[in-house]
C-alpha cells in the first residue's frame, strides 16, 4: 500500500504546488486508511491485547507489561477513536496535557512516550496502519542528574541493624551481586552455590547469568538457610507461615523502613545495584564486566548506573594534569 501512495505522489509531483501535494497526500492516507479499516474491523482493546501477547512472547516481564497496558489505556481513555486515526499532533496534546496536569518531569512524559511508540510500531509492523503517528514525536531531552548511592556507611548501618537473618542474606546479596530485586525474588534454594559463591539468576526476557557474591553473603546466606524450617523451594520467603515466596513489594517495603530508622536518605532495591555498579567501575573493574555481571545488553545502560566517585577524579586529575 505505501508503494503505491508513494507511486501516486511521485507521478502527480509535477503537477501539483506543494500545498496541494500536502492535501493529496492527506486525502490518499485516510482513504487508505478508511478502506484498511473497513476489512476489518477491530477494537482499540483488542489491538492492546494483541500488542501485550506479542510482548509476552519477547520475554517482557509481567511488571513492563502491565506498565505498557496502564499507559496505553489512559491514551484511549482520552481518545475517542480508533487507534487507526490517532494523528500524530493529538498525541502530541495528550502528552502536553498529562504533564500539565500531573505535573510529572520530562522522564517520566519520555517513558510514558516510549511505551506510546513501541505500541503504534507494533501496529505499523503488523500493517494495522500505515505510518505510526509517534514518528515524529522524538525522544524528550531531560536533565542528566546523577544519583546518589549507599555509602559504606551506610551499608554497615543496614548491615548492624537488621534483626532478622533474611533480611542480613538479602542486603548481602543485592550489595556483591547487583542483581534486579525481581531476579532475587525469583531465585530458589537450588540456584545458589555456597562453595562456588555464585547463583545462576533470569534476568530481562529470561536471560541466564551467573552472578557472584562475597563470602560475607555466604556465610549469611548459609546461616539463614539452616535456619529455614520450612519446605518451600524459594531463596527467600514471608517470616510468617505459611512462609511463601517473598514478593518484589515485600523486599521494597523492608528496605524502605529500614533505611527510615537509620535515617538514610532513599533506601530500595535499585540502589543496591546502582552502588554495586558504581564501586566495581570506581575500583578498576572493566566497563565490560560489570556490563555482564549487570545483564546489560547496551553498555550505555551499564554508563548510566555508574557513578564514578568524584574523589577519584580529583586525584587522578592532580596525578596526570599537575
Amino acid at each position: 500500500m505505501e508503494e503505491k501512495i508513494v507511486l501516486i505522489l511521485n507521478e502527480m509531483s509535477e503537477y501539483l504546488s506543494i500545498a496541494q501535494m500536502k492535501k493529496l497526500q492527506e486525502v490518499v492516507l485516510k482513504t487508505f486508511s478508511e478502506n484498511e479499516a473497513d476489512k476489518q474491523e477491530i477494537s482499540n482493546n483488542d489491538f492492546l491485547q494483541m500488542f501485550l501477547d506479542a510482548k509476552r512472547i519477547e520475554g517482557c516481564s509481567e511488571r513492563t507489561i502491565q506498565y505498557y497496558r496502564v499507559t496505553v489505556e489512559h491514551l484511549f481513555s482520552k481518545m475517542n477513536q480508533s487507534v487507526r486515526r490517532i494523528t500524530t499532533e493529538e498525541i502530541r496534546t495528550y502528552l502536553s496535557d498529562y504533564q500539565k496536569i500531573n505535573r510529572c518531569s520530562n522522564v517520566t512524559i519520555d517513558n510514558i512516550r516510549r511505551n506510546i511508540s513501541s505500541f503504534f510500531s507494533w501496529l505499523e509492523e503488523e500493517d494495522y496502519i500505515l505510518k505510526s503517528p509517534m514518528k515524529r514525536i522524538h525522544k524528550i531531552k531531560t536533565k542528566t542528574v546523577v544519583k546518589s548511592v549507599i555509602t559504606d556507611e551506610g551499608i554497615e548501618k543496614l548491615r548492624d541493624n537488621c534483626a532478622e537473618i533474611r533480611d542480613l542474606a538479602i542486603i548481602d546479596l543485592l550489595y556483591s551481586t547487583g542483581i534486579r530485586v525481581g531476579e532475587l525474588v525469583n531465585l530458589n534454594i537450588e540456584d545458589i552455590d555456597l562453595e562456588g559463591r555464585e547463583c545462576i539468576v533470569y534476568g530481562k526476557g529470561d536471560k541466564e547469568r551467573r552472578v557472584y557474591f562475597d563470602a560475607k553473603a555466604k556465610v549469611h546466606l548459609k546461616e539463614y538457610i539452616e535456619k529455614r524450617k520450612d519446605n518451600n523451594e524459594a531463596l527467600f520467603v514471608t517470616l510468617d507461615a505459611p512462609h511463601d515466596r517473598l514478593k518484589i513489594s515485600g523486599v521494597e517495603i523492608r528496605l524502605r523502613q529500614l533505611g527510615r530508622q537509620l535515617k538514610l536518605d532513599r533506601i530500595h532495591p535499585h540502589k543496591f545495584r546502582r552502588t554495586m555498579a558504581t564501586r566495581a567501575i570506581d575500583k578498576g573493574m572493566p566497563i565490560e564486566q560489570v556490563q555482564k555481571i549487570l545483564g546489560h545488553s547496551q553498555i550505555d545502560t551499564t554508563m548510566q548506573y555508574a557513578m564514578v566517585n568524584q574523589n577519584n577524579v580529583k586525584t587522578s586529575h592532580q596525578k596526570y594534569m599537575s
